[in-house]
């Protein structure tokens, strides 16, 4: 019996999978090792009884009860943390006398170790079909990510005067404009009762150099990248700093107009309301993944939209679209960098902020209003211009039509291509509407089916 037989899913041993025969009791470490990188990674599932080919023969029943046994064993012996484990059998013949062993194995959230001794300790993560010890870049980068990289008490003692930007912007948006107090700060958890600042503020810091601050602004002219840059800027140093300076950016680079009142006054309406602009940056600065180097948070000016996007995964168990609109739940990946915008009234723990963005665009069509889009690896918070007049979004076209009406300017990619509709889920776009058009052939496809750089034309 193959193990597909046993469980649909499984094809291969990759990044979740992996087959034993049987679990050597003297050489433990060259199985435990996949229970340590499962646990270091996002958890998996190691079976026993299963040859590499993947032929499910099984193990008895007094097999099973010792390999669970000795499992245990090993995990409170060597491996520290403990990894979460459980088990489940299958039986892999009609008279249930041999089974297959899954023993599934959770994330940690912690950095788990695999310890021999008292001063061998090894850091397992996982590849694709096997466990390697990590490097210690990559023990590091899994500390950030594990513990979040702004949660560290640092050697550095807090002083206002080195603070001073911080100091700034929380004068200038607490509704008191006081400056925050040391006291208030520790209650935050912010700085250490005995002063020494959290690796988060340290970011916020005046003479902060690092490059995970970096956050990169372009004003395009038109609708997507292929057109020219007509401005540019790339900041980095304090949060506060960078910050302030993208606001800057946008603002110069976005347009005001005026209404008239019932009363015969003007009155003034903007591009993109400054709350959702604000909002939106904090959200960026507060939620990327700043465990991943060489990233940065990109924040581009169309004609009809901005797309701020920022590295890190979605972190809540739904998809976007599965939650009522303005009603995000708040998990916070950096727990120090959002208090300390909290603390300068920029971010609220209730999770607001992307109601408030809502809130902005209330006189907004629903494929105007604010909206996420995920991608393996970050996220994209767009803004739509309420300014802009485009015949196609614009009109009480279909989503179908309006895809038409935008390929006959000439071929189009995916992402230009449902921004003018009202998805905000790229798979359910090309199944609702590309699949249809194309079994229509009304479009074809330019590029593998797969990928995401493909482009679609009229046919």
């Amino acid at each position: 019996m193959k193990i597909t037989d046993l469980y649909s899913d499984i094809l291969m041993e990759n990044t979740k999978y992996e087959f034993k025969a049987v679990l050597n009791q003297d050489n433990p470490v060259k199985w435990a090792k996949t229970i340590v990188a499962y646990a270091n990674t996002e958890g998996g599932y190691l079976f026993v009884g299963v040859s590499d080919e993947g032929e499910a023969f099984g193990l008895s029943v007094d097999e099973v009860d010792k390999t669970k046994n000795l499992v245990s064993l090993v995990n409170d012996r060597h491996i520290f943390p403990h990894a979460k484990i459980s088990f489940s059998i299958r039986s892999v013949d009609e008279e249930a006398e041999h089974f297959v062993l899954a023993i599934k194995v959770l994330q940690s959230d912690s950095v788990v170790r695999y310890r021999d001794g008292d001063f061998n300790e090894t850091v397992y993560i996982r590849g694709d079909g096997n466990s390697t010890p990590a490097t210690p870049e990559e023990i590091i980068s899994l500390s950030k990510r594990k513990y979040g990289v702004d949660n560290e008490t640092s050697q550095v003692l807090y002083n206002e005067k080195e603070w001073s930007e911080y100091i700034g912007l929380c004068q200038e948006f607490r509704s008191d404009k006081s400056a925050p107090t040391v006291k208030e700060l520790q209650n935050e958890e912010i700085v250490s009762k005995d002063g020494y600042v959290k690796t988060g503020l340290l970011m916020f810091k005046d003479d902060y150099k690092d490059d995970d601050t970096l956050i990169c602004c372009r004003l395009w002219k038109g609708n997507n990248k292929t057109g020219t840059v007509l401005d540019s800027e790339k900041f980095k140093g304090s949060l506060s700093a960078v910050f302030r300076h993208a606001l800057s950016f946008i603002e110069r680079n976005t347009k005001t107009g005026w209404n008239k009142t019932d009363n015969g006054g003007r009155a003034e309406i903007r591009s993109y309301p400054k709350e959702a602009i604000r909002e939106a940056l904090v959200n960026a600065i507060a939620h990327r993944d700043y465990s991943i180097l060489g990233t940065q948070i990109d924040v581009d000016i169309y004609n009809d939209r901005i797309d701020i996007v920022s590295p890190g995964s979605w972190l809540l168990p739904k998809p976007y679209e599965d939650y009522p609109l303005g009603s995000i739940p708040s998990i916070r990946r950096n727990s120090i960098i959002a208090a300390c915008l909290d603390v300068a009234n920029l971010m609220e723990r209730g999770g607001t902020g992307f109601q408030t963005m809502i809130e902005s665009y209330k006189d907004s069509p629903t494929e105007k209003q604010p909206c996420v889009m995920i991608y393996p690896g970050f996220l994209d918070l767009r803004l739509y211009d309420k300014l802009f007049k485009n015949s196609i979004i614009d009109s009480d076209l279909s989503d179908s039509e309006r895809v038409l009406e935008l390929l006959k300017e000439g071929q189009k990619g995916v992402k230009e291509l449902q921004a003018i509709t009202k998805y905000k889920s790229r798979s359910r776009f090309l199944e609702e509407i590309i699949n249809p058009l194309l079994e229509a052939k009304k479009i074809i496809r330019i590029g593998n089916d797969r990928s995401p750089t493909s482009i679609f034309k009229l046919l």
